[in-house]
C-alpha cells in the first residue's frame, strides 16, 4: 500500500530551507564561539587521558566510563551526555504512552519497547567493557566497547519483542560477538591502514549480526518468529519545524531512540562537559565543535534532500551521515571548513539511500539496522580515503 503524500507547496519548500539554513548558521555560530572560549575554559573534569587511565581502577570512574560509552556512537564520550540520552529517552517514553502532545518523534520505532531495548543495551555495554575492557591498558589505545550498546542488544529486543530472556540473550550476543569483532577490526585493521575507526565498529555490527539473527531463531526459549511491525504512519506535515525537530532527534537513532527530547539531554550534557573541560568529550581532542557543526550540517542535508522519502515511508535513514561519514572526515583531516562541508555534503548524498536499498533487501529475520551499518561501512570507507586524494585534505 502506497503511502498518499502531501501536496507539496512552494511556501512550505521554502520554509523548509530557511529553517534548515538557520540551524545550521545557529550551529556553526555556536560552534565558533565554543572554539573562541575553549582555551579560557576551565578543566574542572578530569581529561580524556586521565580519565581512560582510571576507568578500570575504581569502580566509580568505571561506572562513568561506562557510561560515556552510550554516547560513543555520536564521536563524542561523556558521561553527562549519556546520562542526558537516558533521562531524555524515559522522559520521552513516558510521555508518549501517556500519550502528551509533545512526546515528540515516536522513541523506539513505536514499539513501546524503550525500557526493554535499553535495558538490554546497557547489560551488553556492561559486559563488554568487563570482558574486553583489559585491551584498553593492554594496548594504551582506544577500544570500541561501545559498539553493543547500538547493535544487536536493542534490535534482538525489537525483532523479537519484549521479555528477560530475550533482553538477556541479546546483550550476551552483543558482548560475546560484536565487541571483539569490532576490537579485531579496529586493532588488525583500521589502526594499521590509517582508516576511521567507525569501518570497523560499524563493520562488527552488520558482521555479528549476519551471525547473531541466524542463531536467535534456532535458540529453543526464542519466539519462533519476530514480533509484528508497527503499522503505517500519516505523513507529518512537513515543515520549517518539522526539519528542526528531524534533525534533533537524528542525533539519538543510533541508540535506538529517534527523539528530540532525549537528543537535547545528549547536547546539552555534551556541552556542558566541553565547557567543564574542552579536552574530554572528544577524546582528548578540542574538536566538538566542528563535529556538532558538520553532524548538524549532514543530517539538515539529508533531511531536506529526502523529506518526500520520509513522507513515503514513515521513516528514512537521514542519521547515518551523522554517526559516520561527516565525523570520520573531520577527525581524519581536521577541523577545517573543507573537511567539515565534504564530509557533510558527501554523506548527506551518499549515505542515506544506499541504507535505505539495503535494508529494504534484508529478510523479516534481520534487523534493517544492518543495512544502515553496512552503509556507514561502505560511505565512510570510500569516502575518507578518496578525499586525500584531494588537494587540500591532508591525514
Amino acid at each position: 500500500m502506497t503511502t498518499q503524500l502531501p501536496a507539496p507547496t512552494a511556501g512550505r519548500a521554502v520554509g523548509r530551507w530557511l529553517a534548515g539554513g538557520a540551524l545550521v548558521a545557529v550551529t556553526a555560530g555556536l560552534a565558533y564561539l565554543l572554539s573562541a572560549v575553549s582555551g579560557s575554559l576551565p578543566h574542572l573534569l578530569p581529561g580524556y587521558d586521565g580519565w581512560q587511565e582510571r576507568a578500570y581502577s575504581r569502580l566509580p570512574s568505571f561506572l562513568r566510563w561506562c557510561l560515556g560509552d552510550t554516547t560513543e556512537a555520536q564521536s563524542f564520550k561523556t558521561d553527562l551526555g549519556g546520562l542526558g540520552l537516558l533521562a531524555g529517552g524515559w522522559l520521552a517514553h513516558v510521555a508518549a504512552t501517556r500519550r502528551r502532545r509533545w512526546a515528540g518523534f515516536p522513541i523506539a520505532a513505536r514499539t513501546g519497547l524503550w525500557p526493554w531495548l535499553t535495558g538490554s543495551a546497557l547489560l551488553g555495554l556492561l559486559l563488554s567493557n568487563l570482558a574486553w575492557g583489559w585491551t584498553i591498558p593492554a594496548t594504551g589505545a582506544w577500544q570500541p566497547t561501545f559498539v553493543a550498546f547500538v547493535s544487536i542488544p536493542p534490535s534482538v529486543v525489537l525483532l523479537y519483542g519484549p521479555g528477560w530472556r530475550v533482553a538477556l540473550t541479546g546483550a550476551v550476543l552483543g558482548a560475546a560477538l560484536t565487541t571483539p569483532i569490532a576490537i579485531g577490526l579496529v586493532q588488525f585493521v583500521c589502526y594499521p591502514l590509517g582508516l576511521p575507526t567507525s569501518i570497523g565498529t560499524a563493520g562488527s555490527m552488520w558482521l555479528s549480526a549476519l551471525l547473531a539473527f541466524p542463531l536467535c531463531r534456532i535458540l529453543p526459549w526464542f519466539p519462533r518468529r519476530p514480533a509484528p511491525a508497527p503499522g503505517p504512519v500519516d505523513p507529518p506535515r512537513q515543515g520549517p519545524a518539522w526539519v528542526l525537530r528531524r534533525v534533533l532527534a537524528d542525533f539519538t537513532e543510533a541508540p535506538f531512540h529517534g527523539n528530540e527530547i532525549s537528543s537535547a539531554g545528549l547536547l546539552a550534557g555534551t556541552l556542558l562537559t566541553y565547557l567543564l573541560n574542552p579536552l574530554t568529550p572528544v577524546h582528548g581532542t578540542a574538536l566538538l565543535p566542528a563535529l556538532l557543526t558538520t553532524q548538524v550540517l549532514t543530517s539538515t542535508l539529508a533531511v531536506l534532500l529526502y523529506h518526500r522519502q520520509w513522507a513515503r515511508h514513515g521513516w528514512y535513514p537521514t542519521f547515518v551521515p551523522l554517526v559516520s561519514v561527516a565525523p570520520a572526515v573531520v577527525l581524519t583531516y581536521g577541523p577545517t571548513a573543507p573537511s567539515i562541508a565534504a564530509g557533510a555534503i558527501l554523506g548527506a548524498i551518499l549515505a542515506p539511500p544506499l541504507a535505505a536499498y539495503t535494508s529494504r533487501r534484508l529478510p523479516a529475520t534481520i534487523h534493517p539496522f544492518v543495512g544502515n551499518v553496512v552503509s556507514m561501512t561502505v560511505c565512510t570507507g570510500v569516502v575518507v580515503p578518496a578525499l586525500g586524494l584531494v588537494p587540500g585534505f591532508v591525514h
